[in-house]
């Protein structure tokens, strides 16, 4: 029997996200989540394809608890992970450095490595290594696959990577443009060149990944060459609750003048500021419907915003010379008509504009949002990163076989 299953896993700090995929097909067999890990009000939430949604609640201890019990869970729908149609489980990694450019078959050398890069990923590289020791433990005959969110931005040019600091300092602490929501970019800057009926390769695409977390890319030719998240994802675009792009010396400032920590500075730009910071909201949809009943401050917060998200698309088609695509994704970039529409406006020298009636619609596939026979397309993709950390693994794994 041919093994064409794969199961996608993002391990958190206290959560896993899963999707078992079947890659003859790519279909969904199954999609869950396990949240509250640690707590005794645990929450798994488990729906196989073409069926009734399970939930339970109740105390899952550690991420070794958590992945017995998705697999209780698939088991019932004899999905189990001892079936012998699982070719591989993939795991994402938020950081991967300059040393993984591509999906990696796990062994005890890149768990040294994904470890030594915590100290550039601390929220997120620990709990990744949890999720992918605990499914090597459960099931150590199986490939465990590592797919990177820095990977598809290791194409970057030195003159986008590098910040102008010291080079021997930046080298001995690591510090360079990693950037981040790779997955998705790569994902997406691929679908929308089918969109566009061309290869990746002939077409250049600004990508604009808005969810609660946001970053754009320029990509040509189907390569990153820059993207605007840098050594952590806190740089760039304004997002729900990160500041995105600042002067360094506020920091400074911070600390001589308002007497404030570097943790409670970490937390103030990481959790405290964004949208949630200049309204006391990071849900667009709640911001909308606040600046259309007149609210001034979420007014400012969406103008803000959007002020910055253009600047990116400015800069993006300055740094490609040639575009062929603006593409939005991801929670707002998908929903948000008026994100759209604001954020070209004003740009129609640039070939840039939006069709009201096409904005306004809403779908779940892949459609343009420009005029016909615009001159630059302006598209909106749903992101679907399991299917391509799925995609990479099963490649991956068919390649060794």
């Amino acid at each position: 029997m041919s093994s064409t299953r794969v199961l996608v896993l993002n391990s958190g700090s206290s959560s896993v996200k899963y999707q078992l995929l079947d890659m003859r097909g790519s279909d969904r067999l199954a999609v869950g989540l396990v949240e509250r890990i640690g707590e005794e009000t645990s929450r798994l939430k488990h729906t196989p394809a073409g069926g009734e949604s399970r939930e339970w609640n109740g105390s899952v201890p550690d991420h070794d608890a958590a992945l017995k019990a998705v697999a209780a869970e698939l088991a019932k729908d004899g999905l189990g992970l001892d079936s012998p149609e699982l070719a591989a489980i993939g795991h994402r990694v938020v950081h991967g450095g300059k040393h993984f450019t591509e999906p990696t078959v796990v062994d005890d050398a890149v768990l040294a490595e994904i470890e030594r890069l915590i100290p550039v990923a601390p929220l997120h590289n620990p709990a990744n290594l949890t999720g992918i020791r605990t499914a090597r433990a459960l099931r150590p005959d199986l490939p465990q696959v590592a797919v990177f969110d820095t990977a598809f931005h290791t194409t970057m040019p030195e003159s986008a990577a590098r910040y102008a600091i010291d080079v021997e300092t930046a080298d001995a602490h690591r510090i360079r443009r990693y950037g981040f929501h790779g997955t998705s970019h790569a994902y997406v800057s691929r679908e929308t060149a089918r969109l566009l009926g061309r290869a990746p390769e002939e077409v250049n695409v600004i990508v604009l990944h808005l969810g609660n977390g946001a970053s754009a890319s320029a990509v040509r030719g189907g390569r990153c060459v820059d993207t605007s998240m840098g050594l952590t994802p806190l740089e760039g675009l304004v997002m729900g609750t990160r500041s995105g792009d600042m002067d360094p010396a506020v920091i400074f400032h911070l600390m001589r003048v308002g007497g404030m920590s570097a943790d409670e500075i970490d937390t103030l730009l990481n959790k405290r500021s964004g949208l949630i910071g200049l309204c006391g909201d990071n849900d667009m949809r709640e911001i909308r419907r606040r600046v259309d009943a007149g609210d001034e401050r979420a007014r400012l917060a969406f103008d803000i915003y959007i002020h910055r998200l253009k600047k990116y698309i400015g800069a993006y088609y300055a740094v490609l010379g040639r575009v062929d695509a603006v593409v939005f994704t991801a929670g707002v970039g998908e929903n948000a008509a008026p994100v759209r529409e604001a954020a070209v406006a004003g740009l129609e020298g640039l070939g840039l504009a939006v069709d009201g009636e096409l904005n306004a619609v809403r779908g779940d596939g892949a459609r343009l949002v420009s005029p016909a026979g615009a001159r630059v397309a302006v598209a909106v993709v749903p992101t679907d990163e399991e299917m391509e950390i799925a995609t990479q693994t099963y490649a991956l794994v068919e390649k060794e076989r």
